[in-house]
């Protein structure tokens, strides 16, 4: 797998990292969650795992093209916003030993990939029952 790197949110000791690779997905590396955590309550099946990323990692898709990064749409279980203000990313876990060999990843963070249209998709205006749930009067 081939990756192009799309950018990263550097922060004292923090890398989450954004990459495009040559298979129309994305690499999202980020702070590992774990299904139990109690600010997120995911269900992850198996072969698939869940990083968080702050939110301003996405205004790096804007260098493959994409609109600004600010998404329209969030859908479970592939992009959550936790109450924190930060995003918590579901996708197949990356084992792939040439992409991991081009990344620095510490142990408290890895990798998952999430397919191109996934993310184009949370970025386009929305509609249906996304409409739906906004036209809902809040309880």
């Amino acid at each position: 797998m081939k990756l192009r790197f799309l950018g990263k949110d550097s922060k004292v000791g923090d890398c989450p990292t954004l990459y495009a690779t040559d298979r129309d997905t994305y690499l999202v590396q980020g702070w590992k969650i774990i299904s139990d955590d109690p600010r997120v309550k995911l269900d992850i099946p198996e072969g698939k795992t869940a990083v968080e990323v702050p939110t301003e990692l996405f205004k790096h898709l804007e260098k493959d093209g994409l609109p600004s990064g600010e998404f329209r749409r969030l859908e479970d279980p592939l992009m959550v916003l936790t109450p924190g203000g930060t995003y918590v990313v579901q996708g197949r876990e990356v084992t792939d030993p040439e992409a991991l060999s081009q990344m620095s990843i510490p142990d408290y963070e890895t990798v998952v990939e999430v397919p191109k249209a996934a993310i184009t998709a949370l970025l386009e205006e929305p509609r249906g029952a996304d409409l739906q749930r906004r036209a809902q009067p809040a309880h």
